[in-house]
């Protein structure tokens, strides 16, 4: 099948176009670095911490886990997020939340040997205000899409708080490039969870072999778009072997290999029409 029948290309978000995991890491990081200069607490050590420390509150005291679990909402994510959005569950998350961070950067803080909550309050407030600083993406997206776009129909599908991730996207300034953007928050479900594809392909008003995946994870994006008929490029960045019994259609190490690639495999063509 080449681009002759292909009239859109779907995008992964997060450590696909941008990077979420480092950017998360270096802001807390940064944040707990003040523990460092405060309280002499290495502050590698103190995020590994506070990675459990929050998870732990995340999944066994979060009022909204299953929704939380049905979004795609990490217990880090969950630090900066503001859950902003009509219904239930957010509220309960808004409500929450205070208390969640709070209690995240305390317990950790414990597990070190220091006892302090209005400190642990000062890291719970810079936290978020570090992490909205860092939306970065990677040096091949901008290029990817920019050669893309006269050729296809681009769509942005990505797990996640509608708000948080709305704002990764307009921090990153790529929200231009696409046709359609269509977060987990907005519909309650998360990839590889089928209704995802089906509810952007329904918008784009395309059929499943008309569209092609690219996203860095072997099961929500790979798997989860071939279980509906969408083929799909596994980004691999870091050279992660495959998982059986997952197959994708093509793997790329970075996103300017995808047009040399793709047309090497026969998914898209060699001369896109500008016909759309």
């Amino acid at each position: 099948m080449t681009d002759a029948t292909v009239k859109a290309l779907i995008f992964d978000l997060d450590d696909t176009l941008v990077v979420e995991k480092a950017s998360a890491a270096a802001a807390f990081l940064e944040t707990c670095q003040m523990a460092t200069e405060r309280h002499g607490i290495n502050a590698e050590a103190l995020h590994q911490t506070l990675r459990e420390t929050c998870r732990q509150l995340w999944w066994y005291h979060n009022p909204a886990r299953p929704y939380a679990v049905d979004v795609g909402i990490s217990s880090w994510e969950a630090l900066w997020s503001r859950f902003s959005g009509d219904g239930d569950d957010l509220r309960r998350l808004r409500t929450w939340a205070p208390d969640y961070r709070l209690h995240s950067w305390h317990n950790a803080l414990r597990e070190h040997g220091v006892d302090d909550l209005d400190f642990a309050k000062q890291l719970a407030e810079t936290f978020p205000a570090l992490r909205c600083r860092r939306h970065v993406t990677y040096d091949d997206a901008h290029p990817l899409l920019e050669q893309l776009k006269p050729s296809y129909r681009l769509a942005l599908l990505t797990n996640g708080a509608s708000d948080l991730q709305r704002e990764k996207i307009a921090g990153a300034g790529i929200a231009s490039y696409f046709e359609e953007i269509l977060v987990a928050g907005d519909i309650g479900v998360a990839k590889p969870h089928a209704r995802m594809f089906t509810t952007l392909l329904a918008r784009l008003e395309i059929e499943p072999h008309e569209a092609i995946m690219i996203g860095d994870s072997q099961s929500k994006d790979v798997q989860g778009a071939q279980a509906v008929g969408i083929k799909a490029i596994w980004l691999n960045r870091d050279n992660t072997p495959r998982r059986d019994p997952i197959t994708p259609d093509l793997e790329v190490n970075n996103l300017e290999e995808i047009p040399r690639k793709a047309v090497t495999a026969g998914l898209l063509n060699a001369s896109p029409k500008g016909d759309r």
